[in-house]
């Protein structure tokens, strides 16, 4: 018995690429399956043929009501969804919306979810060493001085601004009093002395009201970090570390050296529009929604949950299945009646002089037509022959 080398499989393979009987992503997904075994031709053309097959009968026939089983196939589960919004996960405790108001957050488009978090992932250098995942995490977490501080206060007899810093926060941040000091002087507004762990600020103004915006503006003052990321949480992940956030920045994130920008993900699917593209965001959408319903657990076919990614991204842009996304866009003035508003949509289409040409599936339904799906697609040309006088 003669098993088939690589060389052979890469011909056989090549083959049916160019026979174009089933598309090359499955072919090459077939290659390197087969690379694994050690198959006989006989045996490869048996595999062959049941992929094929396989194939054909996983095709959609023509006229089939693919958005209608879509929408049923999503919605029908849709309604066993809980209600819960948060989920507790990791040392820290963040919070996590999950079931159906964070399928509603990814049908809707929102531009800001309502807990974005990231999994950032490291490269192979630094990602089995817990200090420097430390160091790194820290460069991550955004640190204001009130988040250093056991109080930032107004000494009103001195007229001066006075920070308690807490030594062991700052060890945990990473940060120095000489870090916090030069982060004062440059704002230019006063003298600054360091004495054990309080610094005084002495301001150039004596006027309550602009010391008390002073204050303000010295809480919220950056001392590291990348902003939006609200904390951190470092997780052993089989042999590595990965650091899990509370907030998410993809852009700034993605440009720390260290980083590993193939495998790092956040559920912002704004933010991933934005810096990776459209694509991106249409295999965003995909994951996230089978996410929410496998962790619900309901069993949904992906090719339902493709087909509603690819209407929200065709258009090169992110748009929500809703009244001013998909929905409000439809061209059919009955369709859009249907939906939401009826009198206001079918008032502004009478105004406008708006014409229905009825090819969808409501607006059929609506006025007793056959509807356009399946057997009621297909239209019949008969030529009456006429006999000559």
């Amino acid at each position: 018995m003669s098993f088939l080398n690589d060389n052979e499989i890469d011909k056989e393979m090549n083959y049916l690429i160019e026979s174009n009987v089933i598309p090359v992503t499955i072919v090459e997904q077939l290659r390197v399956k087969l690379k694994e075994l050690k198959i006989t031709r006989k045996e490869l053309k048996k595999v062959v043929e049941e992929v094929v097959r396989e194939y054909k009968n996983a095709l959609v026939e023509p006229g089939e009501a693919v958005g209608t089983v879509a929408a049923q196939s999503i919605g029908e589960p849709g309604t066993q969804m809980t209600l819960k919004t948060f989920h507790y996960a990791g040392a820290a405790e963040f919070n996590v919306t999950l079931g159906l108001p964070r399928l509603e957050e990814i049908l809707d488009a929102k531009k800001n979810p309502s807990t974005p978090m990231m999994e950032v992932y490291l490269k192979d250098d630094v990602k089995h060493d817990e200090e420097k995942v430390k160091q790194i995490s820290q460069r991550i977490e955004l640190t204001k001085i009130e988040s250093v501080a056991q109080s930032v206060e107004i000494d009103l007899a001195n007229m001066i601004i006075k920070i308690t810093l807490d030594p062991s926060l700052m060890e945990d941040k990473g940060v120095s009093y000489n870090d916090i000091k030069e982060k004062l002087e440059s704002l230019h507004k006063g003298d600054v002395t360091v004495e054990e762990n309080i610094i005084k600020f002495n301001p150039d103004t004596n006027d309550l009201a602009q010391l008390q915006q002073l204050l303000q503006k010295i809480q919220d003052l950056t001392l590291n970090g990348v902003k939006g990321i609200k904390r951190v949480v470092i997780r052993k992940e089989g042999d590595e570390y990965v650091i899990s956030t509370d907030g998410s920045n993809l852009k700034d994130v993605l440009e720390i050296p260290e980083v590993d920008v193939k495998r790092t993900t956040t559920n912002h699917i704004g933010e991933i529009a934005e810096v990776l593209g459209i694509e991106a965001a249409r295999n965003a959408i995909i994951r996230e929604a089978v996410n929410v319903l496998e962790e619900q657990g309901l069993d949904v076919d992906i090719r339902h949950i493709m087909l509603v990614a690819d209407l929200m991204t065709f258009d090169g842009y992110i748009s929500q299945i809703g009244r001013h996304g998909i929905s409000g866009k439809k061209p059919s003035v009955l369709a859009r009646a249907a939906f939401e508003k009826t009198v206001q949509n079918l008032f502004e289409a009478s105004v406008r002089g708006d014409f229905d040409e009825l090819k969808g599936i409501a607006e059929n339904v609506i006025i007793g037509q056959t509807i356009p799906v399946g057997t009621g697609l297909i239209g019949l040309l008969m030529e009456h022959s006429r006999k000559e006088e």
